[in-house]
């Protein structure tokens, strides 16, 4: 028995976007890190606002695409 295409593709687009939330999760706490220690700067909070709205959205994505799609069966 495989596994369906669309079930496939699921996963495929899950694990993109957990990796990119990663990734920008990582980001965030790095620019967090430097702002803390360093003088803030405007270029420096639009930055981290960028990101904030980059994860919001990709955050979004993830609930978007919903629950994985159950094989039919039969």
């Amino acid at each position: 028995m495989g596994v369906e295409r669309s079930v496939t593709r699921w996963y495929i687009q899950r694990q993109m976007i957990l990796d990119e939330l990663a990734q920008l999760e990582a980001r965030v706490a790095a620019s967090q890190g430097t702002s803390e220690t360093a003088a803030p700067v405007d270029t420096a909070q639009v930055s981290s606002e960028e990101l904030l709205q980059k994860l919001a959205m990709t955050r979004g994505k993830l609930k978007a695409l919903g629950h994985c799609p159950k094989a039919m069966m039969g």
